[in-house]
């Protein structure tokens, strides 16, 4: 498995756990607004970390981390993901995993042998708007089917939206009703990416268009409550807290 890069402690990817996060590199969409578009496009900084500098990264924080996180790009891309993730379990870590749903077969595979302890699915849009917002072809078969397996697996798990400008409320909702039950549903705020000054692509316009404003959520998640168990906001918390207050 080819590794891009490591955070070598993290309070925030795994909710309730300390955990490593190691970010591969190669992915299949081109979401406009990602921040890890050197990942997308597998030209991340040299050297990469090796699977050695891992494993001995893992090996001398056991004790200390409670988990490891994969991440990236998209991980079911790559071949050796699964014997790396064996190998992290033999050394008693949690293992969760970041994914856009894309590869079905994979993911269920490693929910069938029990490799997975959380599974955080992206959910970019609702299915009329995919292709819009991820920039390349999407197989509403498979994202689906990871829907289910997920829904089903048994393990801890969250889905997620990116609340970019271009979603509405309606937008929002819908996905709601596609994950009816689901255990957690969170929304995040946008963020404009800031890496484009160095960049020799053409600057995407939809970057341009301002994000919701902070106390957004507040008009939606009434209506989500009544799809999913539980609906958090990441970015937005501070400022719908602040809202509620005044």
């Amino acid at each position: 498995m080819n590794i891009a890069g490591v955070e070598k402690c993290s309070f925030v990817d795994y909710p309730g756990r300390l955990a490593a996060v190691f970010f591969v590199p190669g992915c299949n969409w081109n979401c406009f607004y990602c921040h890890n578009q050197t990942l997308l496009r597998n030209e991340a900084p040299r050297p990469r970390v090796t699977i050695e500098e891992a494993f001995d990264l893992l090996r001398s924080r056991c004790g200390l981390l409670d988990g490891v996180v994969v991440t990236g790009g998209e991980p079911t891309l790559q071949p050796g993901l699964r014997d790396f993730i064996v190998s992290v379990r033999a050394m008693n870590y949690l293992v969760k995993l970041d994914t856009n749903g894309s590869r079905p077969r994979v993911l269920g595979a490693l929910l069938a042998d029990g490799l997975l302890d959380y599974v955080a699915m992206d959910l970019k849009a609702p299915m009329a708007k995919y292709e819009a917002v991820c920039g390349a072809p999407v197989d509403h078969h498979d994202l689906n089917a990871s829907i289910d397996l997920i829904m089903s697996s048994g393990v801890e798990y969250e889905f997620r939206t990116t609340v970019v400008p271009q979603l509405t409320h309606a937008d929002v909702v819908a996905i709601a009703c596609r994950i009816q039950g689901a255990r957690r549903y969170v929304l995040q705020q946008y963020r404009n990416p800031a890496l484009y000054a160095s960049d020799e692509k053409p600057r995407d316009p939809r970057l341009d268009v301002p994000p919701h404003d902070s106390g957004w959520p507040a008009h939606v998640l009434a209506e989500i409550d009544r799809h999913v168990i539980e609906c958090e906001t990441r970015g937005f918390q501070r400022n719908l807290e602040t809202t509620s207050a005044a």
